[in-house]
């Protein structure tokens, strides 16, 4: 069984995020839906909007993914996620949202420990001038030297 994931971000977070792993995963549209949280919206407006679209899914369980913890959509995928079968995760990142639709089979328990592994393990710092980036010595081209 197939585990819906919600993501509620601010907007257009969400949809991005949503477009992007649909680029990947093109057969994931059903299981994955997005929420845009506007600025000036009201949480209850939110809150009803999240409701709705969880009952969406096939199945009774759902990940929901926010972007911030605190914040207006983490704090609506509180209220929305309490007393169902559902996981909140905040702090969502492509890697996590990619990681999750890919091992969206597995037991909710096991797709929370990814999507947590996912995010976390794709944070890295990249070296400006990784050496397969640095340009080749040149020889002088008078010097001969050939190993054949």
């Amino acid at each position: 069984m197939n585990t819906g994931i919600l993501i509620i971000a601010h907007a257009p977070l969400a949809s991005a995020l949503r477009a992007c792993v649909l680029h990947v995963y093109p057969d994931a549209g059903d299981g994955v839906v997005a929420l845009d949280v506007p600025p000036s919206e009201n949480p209850e407006i939110t809150r009803a909007a999240a409701k709705a679209l969880l009952s969406r899914f096939d199945t009774r369980q759902a990940l929901v993914l926010t972007d911030v913890f605190g914040a207006t959509p983490c704090n609506v995928a509180q209220k929305v996620v309490d007393g169902h079968m559902s996981k909140l995760v905040a702090g969502v990142n492509l890697p996590m949202l990619l990681r999750t639709v890919n091992y969206r089979n597995e037991a909710l328990d096991v797709l929370v420990t990814r999507a947590l592994a996912g995010g976390t393990q794709s944070i890295m710092q990249v070296a400006v001038t990784a050496p397969q980036n640095q340009h080749r010595k040149t020889h002088d081209q008078h010097q001969h030297d050939h190993s054949q």
